[in-house]
């Protein structure tokens, strides 16, 4: 018998080390939506300051053959026998997984409100119309029931309003549920936006303008989520709205025209990436239609791709700006403020982690 189990184990040594040799190495992972380590190159120099084996065992795990399905393997042996609850802070509940937000970085939130506060100062005058609304993260819906610590979603929206008391609070909580985001994603879907849409627009003296057609795009869509918990989660599919106008679509940071939506992207590692082509720091969206009135600028992460096609119809011009990608003293050379409504637009997740806003 121990003879056996040392074949067996010599055994399979013997073919994940072959399989290791020779078969071809992965870049990317698009389960992790990451690239992965490459193996490092070997010198005297970096073999004696240590360097070459750090950067080995990094490698090492990246290269691992049949990765993936052995990262699957563990989290369905954590998951049914030790019966874990999350995976580095992911968790799977009633078919949705979420990330486990916690907790509530208050010095975050002011930082995020210090920053509007500059934009407000140095950009704005009486003539524009200031709008705050915050996007919850699923962990709002889901962390209740399933016993998991979430954010103190009041005390945020709380803090937000009070450090912005120059722009009028929407609350679009009331307007989302759980079914509204992806299952595998940390995103909201497009065509379940319209309530928290007409919200908006509605408090903002707006019209939602349009009839909108929903689309849906033929290929199977797995969120981050899904590979970070690395769970055999079912495919989703991406629909998104068209209200048949006319729009000019500008990506200012590459000096180009864009569709409103990038079908290049919608083959890529991340079809969510197919709204308004991404994380640009800033997009003009001209409504071609001549009886459109009103422009509108919001400031947002990448909850705000998917909404603006919604508020599009609305105004004869929509400009995103994300200061994630932009330094907040540099708006006043590419963006007009006069006689424009500002919508701050951002979700829970970017908010409580705002030391990405320049």
């Amino acid at each position: 018998m121990k003879k056996t189990i040392c074949i067996l184990m010599a055994s399979a040594v013997l073919i994940l080390s072959l399989l290791g040799i020779f078969l071809p190495k992965a870049e990317f992972s698009l389960w992790e939506r990451r690239r992965l380590a490459e193996l490092p190159k070997l010198t005297m120099s970096s073999l004696l300051d240590g360097s070459y084996m750090s950067a080995f065992e990094k490698y090492a795990p990246d290269a691992f053959p049949l990765r993936d399905s052995f990262r699957m393997l563990k989290s369905v042996f954590d998951r049914s026998i030790l019966g874990k609850w999350d995976k580095n802070g992911v968790y799977l509940k009633n078919g949705y997984a979420a990330a486990m937000e916690y907790p509530l970085n208050t010095e975050s939130i002011r930082r995020a409100s210090e920053k509007f506060r500059f934009i407000y100062e140095r950009y704005l005058t009486e003539e524009n119309r200031i709008y705050l609304s915050v996007i919850p993260d699923k962990n709002y819906f889901l962390a209740p029931e399933s016993g998991r610590l979430s954010l103190d979603y009041r005390l945020l929206t709380d803090t937000l309003r009070e450090d912005m008391p120059y722009a009028r609070y929407i609350d679009i909580f009331p307007h989302l549920t759980l079914e509204d985001y992806y299952k595998t994603d940390t995103h909201w879907r497009q065509e379940k936006l319209l309530p928290a849409a007409n919200a908006i627009l509605s408090a903002m003296g707006k019209e939602q303008l349009a009839e909108f057609r929903e689309n849906t795009l033929d290929i199977p869509f797995y969120g981050v989520y899904r590979g970070q918990l690395a769970l055999p989660m079912k495919s989703e599919r991406i629909v998104y709205l068209t209200d048949g106008r006319d729009y000019t679509v500008y990506d200012y940071e590459n000096s180009r025209e864009i569709g409103m939506y990038d079908m290049e992207k919608a083959q890529g590692n991340d079809p969510y990436e197919m709204f308004l082509s991404g994380s640009l720091s800033l997009i003009k969206i001209k409504n071609n239609d001549p009886d459109s009135q009103g422009r509108l600028i919001i400031f947002r992460d990448s909850f705000g791709s998917s909404i603006a096609p919604i508020l599009a119809p609305s105004y004869s011009e929509v400009v995103l700006v994300d200061i994630r990608y932009i330094r907040s003293d540099f708006l006043g050379a590419f963006v007009d403020f006069s006689d424009a409504d500002i919508l701050f637009l951002y979700s829970t997740l970017v908010l409580n982690n705002s030391d990405t806003f320049k």
